[in-house]
């Protein structure tokens, strides 16, 4: 596993549970305001974790954390991730993975083998945008597909988009409330530049809070919760 940093105890990350947080390194998109670009530009990568040592760390806090959130990155490009998370299920914790959808066959093989309890997915832009906004060449049915998948889970997911002003419009998001009609979740995120892969977006900024307000009251009448985080 291509581990990056631990994070040993978070009380928001996983709701409703106290959780630990893995980063892994790597991603196939190259999005300019992540805000993790220690994790996607192999030049920044740091030292490696290894994985015995953060399975040893769980082992400790059993009882004490409910969970465990793998992030990234973006985690299903690991081939060993499923084994990873078996070997977190058999501590009893429950597992929460954040994702980007383009791997949509791995995500279905960790629902059907049981290895997920929370799946928080990153949906960027419209479809016809993603190419521009990930800058790589991605295969928008592949985030269809998993937009699809992670409905039909029947397990707790939110999907989520960072608003970036320069990046999206209220019609953008608009588009991506059909795509995900009748979901149960939906989290509006509110871009804050602190780190960013392309250092021209530390100078950008989130809609302001009125206008979030409002979209949130538009997308109310197709999804059953909206929150902006």
């Amino acid at each position: 596993m291509k581990i990056g940093g631990l994070q040993r105890v978070s009380l928001i990350d996983y709701p409703g549970l106290i959780c630990a947080i893995v980063f892994l390194q790597g991603c196939n998109f190259k999005c300019p305001y992540c805000h993790n670009p220690e994790l996607v530009d192999p030049q920044l990568f740091g030292p490696r974790l290894r994985e015995n040592d953060i399975l040893e760390f769980l082992e400790t806090r059993r009882g004490k954390l409910d969970a465990v959130t793998v992030t990234g990155g973006e985690p299903t490009l690991q081939d060993y991730l499923p084994s990873f998370l078996r070997k977190i299920k058999a501590m009893s914790f429950a597992v929460k993975l954040d994702t980007n959808g383009s791997e949509p066959d791995v995500i279905k093989d960790l629902l059907d083998e049981k290895l997920i309890d929370y799946i928080a997915m990153d949906i960027k832009a419209p479809l016809d945008k993603y190419r521009n906004i990930v800058k790589t060449n991605i295969d928008s049915d592949l985030i269809r597909e998993s937009i699809g998948i992670i409905l039909m889970s029947g397990i707790p997911y939110e999907f989520r988009t960072t608003i970036v002003e320069s990046l999206l419009e209220e019609n953008d998001i608009l588009q991506i409330a059909e795509m995900i009609s009748g979901s149960n979740n939906y989290v509006l995120q509110k871009f804050v530049a602190t780190k960013t892969l392309d250092k021209k977006f530390l100078k950008e900024k989130s809609w302001p809070d009125e206008k979030l307000q409002e979209i949130k009251k538009r997308l109310e009448s197709q999804i059953k919760s909206v929150t902006i985080r």
